[in-house]
């Protein structure tokens, strides 16, 4: 008898024991892209961790023999107008973009989820006013607004990511409101105001990690914008200051060689190209793995 009873118990599915972060890890290596997005991405952060171990010249180093020299078996990028390599300086140039996309996305969250947190579930006259300053932030094109903060603090990669970063904030200022308007009439929310816990309480311990698979995807999306903008700004000559390497400043010195040295302009466009279209990649396969509608 007893064991009929136990027969007819029915088996959870292998899906619903799982974790929710072990599903999502699943899925996301179900996607190809998303998969190629992750190796490329690693490559460039180890590129740029080892530089000094991996580079074969130093990326300042000049040499009028080797003035625009195509690639070769010595230097597999060619050189530059300097005589300086070319692969040199785009493994060195990687730490400058991946660095400026994760310091002005880091920026953009530290100041931004605060910000929509208090708007979205504090209300009233509070939320009025920074959803006022967010639209008005947001009527700016955010990379007209990023030059103009970086040519008002000044050029170098630290302002520049400064600048980048507060011109990234009412992206999450915005999603962060949202995603806590809808979040805080669930019915857990209510049971947890109902038990007396304090606002502060609910919104870090109850709201804001269910909001945080958005966010995540965001700030992924993000780190992209961000590296296309420090690659403008050092292009303009706002952001990481000569000698030092970066990709939007070795296009900047491309542009006068396009037809007698292409190659100048080939590598950093194709590193850039790369970095950005594997970060939107890991955030495309990062919605579809954390949406909870998926299966």
């Amino acid at each position: 008898m007893v064991d009929t009873t136990l027969n007819a118990l029915p088996i959870a599915d292998s899906d619903e024991l799982e974790s929710p972060a072990r599903r999502a890890l699943r899925r996301l290596f179900k996607r190809k892209g998303a998969v190629a997005g992750l190796v490329v991405i690693a490559t460039f952060m180890l590129l740029a961790v080892f530089a000094p171990l991996i580079s074969p010249y130093e990326p300042i180093a000049t040499s009028w023999s080797l003035v625009r020299k195509p690639p070769s078996a010595l230097h597999w990028f060619g050189t530059d107008e300097l005589g300086r390599d070319i692969l040199a300086r785009v493994i060195y140039g990687a730490r400058a973009s991946l660095l400026a996309g994760a310091i002005s996305v880091g920026i953009a969250l530290s100041i931004g989820v605060p910000l929509g947190l208090l708007s979205g579930y504090r209300g009233g006259f509070i939320d009025a006013l920074i959803s006022r300053i967010t639209d008005a932030m947001l009527a700016c094109p955010f990379l007209i607004l990023a030059i103009a903060l970086a040519a008002f603090l000044g050029p170098s990669l630290g302002n520049a990511m400064i600048a980048i970063g507060i011109s990234a904030t009412p992206i999450f200022v915005r999603l962060t409101r949202g995603q806590v308007m809808s979040v805080k009439v669930e019915d857990y929310v209510e049971a947890a105001r109902a038990m007396g816990n304090p606002r502060w309480r609910i919104a870090l311990f109850h709201i804001l990690p269910n909001i945080m698979p958005a966010l995540l995807v965001q700030a992924t999306l993000s780190i992209a914008a961000a590296i296309i903008a420090e690659a403008a700004l050092s292009f303009l000559g706002l952001g990481q200051q000569p000698p030092a390497p970066s990709w939007g400043s070795m296009l900047n010195a491309a542009q006068r060689f396009l037809t007698n040295a292409p190659w100048m302009a080939v590598w950093p466009g194709l590193a850039i190209f790369l970095v950005v279209l594997s970060f939107n990649l890991v955030g495309d396969g990062l919605r579809d793995a954390l949406d909870p509608r998926e299966r």
